[in-house]
């Protein structure tokens, strides 16, 4: 979905609008599964990556400016438990336990009319 805001600064307030998002590359170059006996599953990604692309605008009192925008996060780490219990019928089920995320570089690209 489209993103849009005000954020204050300073003198005044920044409008601003994301649109247009658009994931165009994710990579997983480690990613393992294994069992935990009497939990369920748990899923590791090491070193990922991702690109998104969008277009951007922003006004304020004094200016305004819109482009496009690419941003590329890696370096994205993700732990996530699921827990696989037998429902009533006998059929397993699956739900998000825990989950831990982190990311160490991101990378923004703006190219506007200013």
């Amino acid at each position: 979905p489209d993103l849009s805001g005000y954020e204050k600064f300073g003198l005044g307030n920044v409008k601003y609008n994301i649109s247009r998002i658009h994931v165009t590359a994710v990579e997983f170059p480690s990613a393992s599964i294994s069992l935990i006996p009497g939990t369920g599953i748990k899923l590791v990604i090491g070193n990922a990556s991702l690109t998104i692309d969008m277009n951007w605008n922003i006004r304020t009192w004094m200016f305004k400016d819109s482009g496009r925008s690419t941003v590329y996060i890696s370096k994205v780490f993700v732990t996530a438990i699921f827990s696989t219990p037998l429902d009533n019928t006998g059929h397993t089920s699956i739900s998000l336990t825990s989950c831990r995320t982190t990311s160490g570089d991101i990378d923004i690209k703006l190219n506007g009319k200013s």
